[in-house]
């Protein structure tokens, strides 16, 4: 079978800047999503539950955090050679850290010479989606394509914020313009729409060897796929066709959830995404048994939920509680909880993201926030209320509103 010759590769190096403080001290894959999950967890699941078991996971910026949970969530069987292997920056090549994301695979060629597969799978390692990848290997092979790409149709007018592909009516890549500050071609038959680029690539092999070693040559390459492996491949006239991710499906598949994809690299993106969750129906259903969604199980009791007395009670509502939570006579309304908050009497919080670890006083009120890990707030504190306040007390406020309550804050 194909997928038994092909190698996946997860680019798990990113920095995330953008998602500042929630990066400060890890890599943007490894930022907490939808309670107990990373954000790495995603494209691994769709990995594997696609039926692909041979996975290396690239990884650079800040990657303790990362390391740890792939080592301690996803291990594999080696007896039947499947595994999720870390391959952690080495500098193999020379004294340069990854310079782009052709590069970051060009430093991990050996993996790809060592394991020999036939096709090879480039994926990025910090959005939130599902995707039955098999069915893109099965379009790569279908088409006899050098290269595939998967894309998302998005509306013509926000086309000069993504890496946009123009394709022919057999869906073969004629152009590729990074962020065009100009009306770009259309979908065939779609005129409002255009294909911006998930940044996942199905390569055969020998091209991939190829354009990498070629790249690694240039000086003046920022050894980047987007910006000059397609080009290059492009413009000597590989047979590049792009995967129309809209139309991809898998099992127990809701309406809502065909073509979701959310590139959650800004602190307003990434505490949408979180509250969408809250939908009775979402876009992005974590509770489908047809498409588990694995991650590292923590062995904490269940959530408790304690005291009925007045106005003392301890209650969720419209929320995801995560395992070794206590409620304890206060209120949620809205919230994403991590394992081990504990939210103590008569505090109420909404519309926010508590990750693990967290303690809420009592007599708190917090609202639209993200709570980093291990922080002790003391009773009587207001969040999200006054942006002034906060930014003086060191917090980041976003320009949607969202206040970040930074990991280990002493307030």
């Amino acid at each position: 079978m194909a997928i038994d010759n092909t190698l996946v590769m997860i680019m798990a190096g990113g920095e995330g800047k953008r998602l500042y403080p929630l990066t400060k001290d890890r890599a943007k894959p490894a930022v907490p999503f939808g309670g107990r999950y990373r954000i790495i967890d995603f494209v691994i699941n769709n990995f594997i539950n696609s039926g692909f078991y041979k996975i290396k996971v690239l990884t650079q910026y800040k990657s303790d955090s990362l390391n740890k949970h792939i080592t301690r969530g996803w291990a594999l069987s080696p007896f039947l050679d499947q595994y999720v292997d870390l391959a952690p920056a080495q500098m193999r090549t020379g004294n340069d850290w990854y310079k782009g994301t052709a590069d970051a695979v060009y430093q991990n060629i050996f993996h790809i010479t060592d394991e020999d597969p036939r096709y090879v799978c480039v994926f990025g390692g910090d959005h939130i989606y599902k995707m039955k990848v098999s069915q893109m290997l099965d379009f790569h092979i279908e088409k006899k394509a050098d290269l595939s790409i998967s894309a998302i149709p998005i509306p013509i007018e926000e086309a000069s914020e993504f890496g946009i592909m123009e394709v022919d009516e057999n869906w073969k890549l004629i152009n590729f313009v990074e962020k065009p500050q100009y009306k770009p071609k259309s979908i065939p038959g779609q005129p409002d729409k255009c294909l911006a680029s998930m940044g996942n690539y199905i390569f055969d092999k020998e091209i991939l060897l190829d354009a990498l070693n070629r790249d690694a040559r240039k000086e003046d390459s920022s050894h980047d796929f987007g910006k000059n492996v397609i080009p290059m491949l492009l413009e000597e006239g590989k047979n590049i066709y792009v995967y129309n991710f809209a139309t991809n499906s898998f099992p127990g598949m809701n309406k809502a959830e065909q073509g979701y994809w959310r590139d959650v690299g800004s602190i307003d993106a990434y505490w949408q995404a979180n509250m969408d969750l809250l939908d009775y129906d979402p876009e992005l259903n974590l509770y489908s048994k047809e498409w588990p969604l694995r991650t590292f199980n923590y062995n904490y009791p269940p959530a408790k939920f304690v005291w009925e007395e007045g106005d003392r009670v301890g209650m969720a509502t419209n929320s995801m509680v995560s395992e070794g939570c206590i409620i304890s006579g206060g209120g949620l309304s809205h919230c994403v909880l991590s394992p081990k908050v504990r939210i103590n009497s008569y505090s109420s919080v909404t519309d926010s993201i508590l990750m693990e670890n967290v303690e809420v006083g009592r007599y708190c009120q917090i609202k639209k926030a993200i709570i980093d890990k291990n922080v002790i707030i003391p009773p009587h504190c207001k969040i999200g209320f006054d942006k002034e306040q906060d930014l003086k007390r060191g917090f980041h406020v976003s320009e949607g509103g969202v206040t970040v309550v930074p990991k280990g804050a002493i307030l």
